[in-house]
């Protein structure tokens, strides 16, 4: 007779075989290890009078990491970086005030330096939190690379700033070298001026894009696809490399690849006095605008999402058309270094409404002063509608919120809250005043220095009333 069957003691007598941890288990205890050795590591050094070497050694080290970590978030996921509407609270009372980067937690990932003696000569942003700039850093020689182009990133709207791979190349010298970025989302970005560099993974890595012997002026971005101003005869040396074109063409490509074809339905555009002619790109949700060396208005979709369905061969821009055959109150003018134009400033509120900042011809010196246009109807007629009285020239026109417009200049920033009507300054001048000024959103925004020698970016969180520093560092 056997005995009755019993299922505990089975299964207290039978071998078992550990289930394995979850994928990445032991990785992660790995880390949590050094991490505990480092702090453990730090806190005795600290205790010893040694800090000072110990943040040294880690200095000296981390280049040989960078490779690793160049493309992280802070977070660990450059996927999960903060984009909301709701940018950081601050205080924007009285003057510009330095942007703090505060405590950082001891679990973050060491991120890469930004390079010694950073001089920022462009800045983008994708979010109000998020963004890029690119310029040139240490000293020739001494640089990580051959090549000094450095970009820097951020992902807390200037608090703090980390150090991600740039393009190989040296900075605007002719036909060679850039010195403008422009990213559309954290994936798509631009390098450019005079050269075309693209990246399609977030800046982990850069392609040199061939333009023939054309050279890239501007270039913006809007629905899922980049515009770039390229001229072609260009004499300019140094960083005038967008100085004497004969001829200026519009190009676009879908964000996400390098298929760069001109627009279609617009041929090249002449400059009457290629010494005295620049042009420019300006988009608005789905409407862009492309301001010739003439004067004249070109208009048409942007593609993608906000410009409605691909048509052209680019990927997705319809046919462009001119908007009226008279000109804009004034011309471009020649092109400053860094290939924005030197006179006509335009800026595109919502689509149809645009503002034009113009120099006036009987004010100089002291009394040098802008008159500023607006247009209802896509720029078909213009309005005189006030003056700004600058003691410099304008470099750079964006629209805020609320009818609001700021001006950079080379006496400071200048903003309008009814639209161009009245002006007041909001940011007294740093050396050689402010290139180049633009919106991430009606409420906040970038303005970068004309002299890249300041190593700083200034940031508003309030339409270009009120201005903070940034300091272009870790």
């Amino acid at each position: 007779m056997t005995e009755p069957r019993d299922d505990l003691d089975i299964w207290l007598h039978t071998d078992v075989n550990p289930l394995p941890p979850p994928p990445g288990t032991f990785e992660l205890i790995r880390k949590r290890a050094r991490r505990r050795k480092v702090r453990r590591a730090t806190v005795s050094a600290a205790s010893a009078g040694a800090a000072a070497a110990v943040i040294v050694t880690a200095i000296v080290a981390l280049p040989k990491v960078m490779p690793s970590v160049l493309h992280q978030h802070p977070t660990g996921n450059s996927a999960l970086a903060d984009n909301s509407p709701s940018g950081p609270s601050r205080s924007m009372a009285g003057s510009p005030t330095p942007l703090s980067s505060g405590s950082q937690s001891a679990s973050l990932p060491v991120l890469p330096p930004v390079p010694a003696h950073f001089e920022p000569t462009s800045a983008t942003f994708v979010g109000l939190k998020t963004g890029w700039v690119i310029g040139q850093a240490g000293t020739p020689g001494a640089c990580y690379t051959q090549y000094c182009t450095s970009i820097a990133r951020t992902d807390n709207t200037g608090a703090s700033w980390y150090g991600v791979p740039a393009p190989a190349t040296g900075a605007p010298d002719g036909s060679t070298g850039v010195g403008q970025i422009r990213f559309l989302n954290l994936d798509n970005g631009w390098a450019f001026g005079p050269e075309l560099w693209a990246t399609h993974d977030g800046g982990h890595s850069w392609t040199k894009i061939s333009t023939g012997s054309l050279r890239v002026l501007s270039l913006e971005t809007g629905g899922s696809e980049a515009f770039a101003v390229l001229g072609q005869g260009c004499t300019g040396a140094g960083s005038d490399f967008a100085a004497g074109c004969g001829q200026y063409f519009l190009w676009s490509s879908p964000a996400d690849s390098d298929d760069w074809a001109p627009v279609p339905s617009l041929p090249g555009f002449t400059a009457a006095d290629p010494a005295a002619g620049s042009a420019t790109v300006v988009l608005s949700n789905g409407v862009g605008y492309f301001y010739t060396p003439a004067g004249l208005l070109e208009s048409g979709p942007t593609g993608g999402p906000a410009g409605g369905p691909a048509g052209g061969p680019a990927g997705g821009s319809g046919a462009w058309t001119q908007v009226s055959a008279t000109a804009l109150p004034c011309l471009p003018g020649a092109a400053q270094p860094g290939g924005r134009p030197s006179a006509g400033q335009l800026a595109a509120t919502t689509p149809g409404n645009l503002a034009l900042a113009c120099p006036d011809s009987q004010g100089t010196g002291s009394a040098l002063r802008d008159i500023i246009y607006t247009s209802v109807n896509g720029g078909q007629s213009w309005q005189q509608r006030g003056t700004v009285r600058l003691g410099a020239a304008a470099y750079s026109l964006a629209a805020a919120s609320g009818g609001g417009l700021v001006l950079g200049t080379g006496a400071g920033i200048y903003y309008s809250s009814d639209y161009g009507a009245s002006w007041h300054q909001t940011l007294t001048a740093v050396s050689g005043g402010f290139s180049y000024v633009g919106m991430t959103s009606p409420a906040q925004g970038v303005t970068v220095p004309a002299q890249p020698q300041q190593q700083a970016i200034w940031f508003t969180l309030d339409g270009g009333q009120q201005w903070l520093v940034s300091a272009i560092r870790n």
